[in-house]
């Protein structure tokens, strides 16, 4: 499809974020929400929906609900009200979802976006937060020619953001997502990993021309597993659209299936009402009420947030964009990254070591921070030693790599593998004389003034020392023997 078509129009774009919350048990029963139990473990008669069985509300999935509401700015509505959602599917042992109609317990949020370094802030509007269960999950790869059904995660609760129709392009939705996992990171609600089902997202996408301001018709698409991967499908419904528009085709309400394999989407059902779901209130559960005291100290709990944690860090450590951004992606690091600082009062050189080294050790261990084998007061021993010029900056990074499969502390690594920095002029005009005798044409033309072969000489009596020689003694002694 040709650029030019696709440019006469504007994508529109509304998500709607489904998030476990991270309880011990599930949304009305006491079943444990533990993630990869033997399939069917994790039920009971009231999340399996026999006769008889009441729900009974969970107190802290209701926090949980109402910190992250407030952490994306909602209005907490003082009474909510929970509601049957009539649907049939396979893994939804009621025949409905308990989940909150007309009278959710938040609305009127906010979001603030900035897709690119130099891109103005954009505000993506919050319409509502709700509570409301999970649904079973149906398994269709497992048994040849059948599907099988887990319940085990029917009746886990969950918080759905829905937001305003304000995106404009792919990008925009990428940077929103990516915004509201690192907003619920912090305040602790969820584990947020799509891998494990904690976090996912159906985007409602239309085309208009530009410069119209009615909404298209919209489709819904499902089945994305990765930020990109929603990121891709807006860009495939969106050209699809536009080549129908085109065409003069109209587009239908329905739900699609993003194939990620083939890269392209495919219609799986017309699109639900609300009248289809003929909500109305659930009659096993009371209304919901908050009391402003309770509000008030959930939300005088909440933790310091992304954003102001950004404005501080910049204030503070005096970091670039990029760097705050690096060390404020999630909550682990920014505390690590601050504990280190502490330690060594060196925020710039902590910063360069905690995006250069420890990053690049992790993700070589495929682990989270909190299971790294370095502490922060331990890296911070190396740090010192360093800058008191103690070791090499390049033996500063084989002690490192040392610690991280041992253990073992920075001065013990630099004694056991010699690398302590040698700066006693002796031994170094040793290995500079040995150096200049092994290299007789480059010390030729050194010795007869060619500042520019410093570099070779010191990289060589760097090699010969194995990473110990000091390098500001070795530039002096060089410089000496040039003038001499």
């Amino acid at each position: 499809m040709s650029a030019a078509i696709l440019d006469k129009y504007e994508m529109v774009v509304g998500l709607e974020v489904h998030v476990q919350l991270k309880t011990n048990s599930k949304a009305f029963c006491t079943c444990s929400t533990n993630f990869g139990a033997e399939p069917n473990s994790n039920t009971c008669p009231v999340c399996l929906a026999l006769p008889g069985a009441l729900p009974v509300l969970n107190e802290k999935a209701v926090e949980l609900a109402t910190k992250a509401a407030l952490a994306i700015g909602c209005r907490i509505n003082s009474t909510s009200v929970f509601a049957r959602k009539n649907y049939f599917y396979p893994d939804l042992p009621k025949g409905y979802q308990i989940s909150q109609a007309d009278k959710p317990i938040a609305e009127h949020g906010r979001i603030d976006i900035k897709v690119g370094d130099n891109a103005e802030i954009r505000t993506i509007g919050v319409t509502r937060l709700h509570m409301e269960e999970d649904a079973g999950k149906s398994i269709h790869d497992r048994f040849n020619g059948f599907s099988a059904i887990d319940l085990n995660r029917a009746g886990v609760p969950l918080i759905e953001i829905v937001s305003e129709p304000d995106m404009r392009s792919s990008a925009e939705a990428g940077a929103y997502l990516r915004t509201i996992k690192q907003i619920l990171e912090y305040v602790d609600v969820s584990d947020v990993s799509m891998e494990e089902g904690s976090l996912r997202v159906d985007a409602n996408v239309s085309a208009r021309l530009k410069g119209e301001t009615k909404l298209g018709t919209k489709t819904e698409v499902k089945n994305m597993n990765s930020f990109s991967g929603v990121e891709k499908a807006l860009e495939s419904e969106f050209e699809r659209q536009c080549i129908a528009l085109e065409n003069g085709e109209k587009i239908l309400q329905q739900t699609m299936l993003w194939d990620g394999a083939k890269g392209e989407v495919r219609p799986a059902r017309s699109k639900e009402q609300s009248h289809d779901y003929r909500y109305f209130p659930e009659p096993d559960l009371p209304p919901l009420v908050l009391t402003e005291s309770y509000i008030a100290d959930i939300k005088n709990g909440l933790p310091e947030l992304p954003a102001a944690k950004k404005e501080r860090f910049a204030k503070d450590y005096s970091l670039s964009a990029k760097e705050i951004e690096t060390l404020v992606a999630s909550p682990a690091v920014a505390e690590w990254f601050e504990q280190l600082v502490k330690e060594t009062q060196d925020a710039k050189a902590s910063a360069n070591w905690v995006m250069g080294e420890v990053m690049a050790a992790l993700n070589t261990m495929n682990r989270t921070i909190d299971r790294f084998p370095i502490s922060p007061k331990s890296l911070a021993e190396l740090l010192d030693m360093i800058r008191d010029n103690k070791v090499s900056h390049t033996a500063g990074k084989q002690i490192f790599a040392t610690m991280v499969h041992t253990g073992k502390s920075a001065a013990a690594v630099a004694d056991e593998k010699g690398l302590i920095q040698v700066g006693d002029d002796s031994a170094l005009v040793k290995w500079i004389d040995e150096v200049l005798a092994e290299m007789p044409a480059e010390a030729e033309r050194f010795l007869a003034g060619e500042k520019k072969l410093t570099g070779v000489i010191v990289g060589a009596v760097m090699r010969k020392s194995q990473g110990r020689a000091d390098p500001k003694k070795l530039n002096q002694l060089l410089a000496q023997k040039v003038t001499a």
